[in-house]
């Protein structure tokens, strides 16, 4: 929301109803400029000043979607310039080149699609194909893009208006990138775009250039933009892309608040320098990256960097609290403990998979702080420690009455204790690659105790 709270109250009937669920207007306007509600959870604002907040409050980026159904993907919606001020909204899509004439085309598309990844319980894998009608013939382009459609990729089609005129009726369905308008063509791409209902890709040298055909497409009615600068150089694209965004966002530039794509091919060709420019396109604006080909080597770092980017810092990925049992467990089975902080969760219980030795996971809801940072807070302490694991019921799952504790908290051993003090207290190892070690020694101990 680009309005403050007094701005929004301005707006607002000022009746203290309370049917918006917040005690005053004022309270909702506020809210409202924090994004922590919706517009139209006020029921009284007339059609003038919602259409007024409505325009006001757009981001300053517009909001494009591309592809349907499993590929459906938003780009744009950007308010701020670095991430840390509040967050980025909208992960760039990675898309590889594709010729429609080659040969081993339909090998490539199955082999882009079994490229998958899961990481913190989310499947990460690449979304577009940029499909290029290298063939000049409909039927061949159809297929391909029906195929790549079918494996579930966003697509960019790449090709003469002629071309896309005919294919269009098969599969605008699939809200396909129409590539692309310039100069010599906007019109009937215009045209095309506005008929099918699909977002149209904008091609001019320069950012003088895309905002004269912005503004001459935005006046025939397109507003499902994406903007190609036509950059040669990585040099080149880094400066396109921080001067368009801060034309978008400082300078209010509606013309060039339009999502931005970047073909990492500026670098020269070269694989490796292919992945530092996508790279450097993922930090600083794109929102779709055309790379040459999806090799595993190179695109699982490309995905987990944009993870990292793209995960709101002020909301910290959880876990829900409670029992996670692992491979099996029975009352028998060690019990460890930890936050529910995603990624200690899910490197703790890949470890423990690893081990191949059942056990029980109890994930205590620490706000999504890491063990130590939960502790530094007073949130993974022995008090609170000792009550989560009465109420979890893990008691009701175990014969034995032993919970193993993270290393990097040693200190609340005592503590803990106190609160439990039926229970053994056993201190873990520090690091989580040291839990099949451990395991195995705990399943050795228990053998000699029996």
């Amino acid at each position: 929301m680009a309005l403050s709270g007094i701005q929004i109250f301005s707006f607002l009937p000022k009746s203290n109803c309370k049917e918006c669920g917040a005690a005053t207007c004022l309270a909702f306007a506020m809210n409202l400029a924090a994004n922590k509600v919706q517009l139209e959870q006020c029921p009284h604002l007339t059609p003038e000043a919602r259409n007024s907040l409505a325009q006001a409050s757009a981001p300053p980026i517009r909001r494009v979607e591309v592809g349907t159904g499993p590929a459906r993907a938003v780009l744009g919606e950007e308010t701020v310039l670095f991430r840390h001020e509040k967050t980025f909204n909208h992960p760039p899509l990675l898309a590889a080149g594709l010729e429609d004439n080659r040969p081993d085309w339909e090998n490539r598309l199955n082999s882009w699609r079994e490229q998958q990844w899961e990481r913190v319980g989310l499947s990460l894998r690449p979304e577009m194909v940029f499909l290029t009608c290298a063939s000049q013939e409909a039927g061949q382009f159809q297929a391909v893009a029906q195929k790549a459609a079918e494996l579930d990729f966003a697509l960019a089609l790449q090709g003469s208006a002629e071309i896309l005129a005919q294919v269009l009726p098969s599969l605008a369905s699939a809200r396909p990138l129409l590539c692309a308008a310039q100069e010599d063509n906007w019109e009937i791409m215009a045209d095309l775009a506005l008929q099918y209902r699909c977002p149209l890709l904008l091609r001019g040298r320069g950012t003088e250039a895309l905002a004269g055909l912005s503004g001459k497409l935005r006046q025939r009615g397109g507003q499902d933009l994406v903007l190609d600068a036509q950059t040669r150089t990585l040099a080149q694209t880094l400066a396109s892309n921080v001067t368009l965004r801060r034309a978008a966002l400082l300078d209010k530039n509606q013309g060039l608040g339009l999502p931005i794509i970047n073909f990492a091919s500026v670098a020269g060709g070269d694989p490796a320098a292919e992945v530092m420019a996508a790279s450097l396109m993922i930090c600083k604006y794109a929102s779709i990256i055309v790379l040459s080909d999806f090799k595993r080597e190179s695109l699982f770092p490309l995905l987990l960097l944009r993870l990292n980017l793209f995960t709101d810092p002020q909301r910290p990925m959880t876990m829900p609290q409670g029992i996670y049992p692992i491979g099996n467990p029975g009352p028998d089975s060690p019990v460890f403990v930890t936050t529910n902080f995603s990624l200690t969760y899910f490197i703790v219980n890949g470890e423990i998979e690893n081990a191949r030795y059942p056990a029980w996971l109890l994930i205590m809801d620490t706000e999504g702080l890491s063990v130590l940072t939960a502790w530094a807070a007073g949130k993974f302490v022995g008090d609170t420690i000792g009550a989560f694991v009465k109420k979890s019921g893990i008691e009701e799952k175990i014969k034995h009455r032993q919970i193993i504790i993270p290393g990097y908290v040693s200190g609340i051993k005592s503590e803990l204790k106190e609160a439990l003090p039926d229970w053994r207290i056993t201190v873990g190892p520090r690091e989580a690659s040291r839990v099949p070690q451990f395991l195995r020694e705990w399943n050795l101990q228990q053998n000699d105790a029996n």
